[in-house]
């Protein structure tokens, strides 16, 4: 049995790390997670040593954890939390060829009647394929790779990945069970509805 250190640490998320060193495992639980039940705290331990020694994790400890962070009042602390210790890397909406504000006001009038309220809108700092747009509720940010700021780019396609990360303002995630519903059927139809869907579908593919 190798020896244990667990500690709280102050995380930007509710985030939980475990790792074997020296012969000794070192763990880091959130300090959001410092008042949870035995019942959690059990199955998080659960959960950190079946990934440590790639052994399968027992769906109810799974849920149980699920539930737990997911419940109002982890999940508000989380939010509050991401915006006071979370920073977020921020550049510009006004790239080499797109202006992304300008872009989402159209987008706005079009598809949504001007009633979103604009957030924070920025190009990514790198020319990411592997994340290519999202929106963080935490820090009211929609991120777009830099990848689409090029003459190459056709403008629907970045209309599309805009158009759906201004969904994410409009249907915020939801809790289903123990499982969030990050694009629910009315998400899904609204984004169907966009005039070049399948086209920009197919070239995001490409990507």
């Amino acid at each position: 049995m190798p020896e244990f250190q667990v500690q709280f640490f102050a995380f930007a998320n509710v985030n939980n790390t475990i790792r074997l060193r020296d012969g000794q495992i070192l763990a880091r639980l959130s300090d959001l997670l410092e008042g949870a039940p035995d019942s959690v705290l059990y199955a998080i331990a659960h959960i950190l040593l079946a990934k440590l020694y790639r052994k399968p994790i027992a769906g109810s400890h799974a849920v149980r954890y699920r539930k737990y962070v997911a419940s109002h009042e982890i999940a508000s602390k989380a939010h509050l939390i991401r915006q006071m210790r979370g920073r977020k890397r921020i550049s510009s909406a006004n790239g080499h060829r797109f202006n992304l504000e300008e872009i989402f006001d159209e987008l706005n009038t079009l598809y949504f009647h001007g009633l979103l309220g604009k957030p924070q809108l920025t190009w990514s700092l790198s020319d990411s394929r592997s994340s290519l747009g999202h929106y963080d509720p935490a820090h009211n940010t929609i991120v777009v790779s830099r990848i689409f700021d090029r003459e190459s780019i056709p403008r629907f396609a970045l209309e599309y990945l805009l158009f759906h990360e201004m969904l994410h303002l409009k249907h915020p995630v939801k809790l289903r069970g123990s499982k969030r519903c990050v694009h629910p059927p009315e998400f899904q139809a609204e984004e169907k509805s966009f005039p070049h869907y399948e086209q920009a579908k197919k070239f995001l593919k490409q990507l």
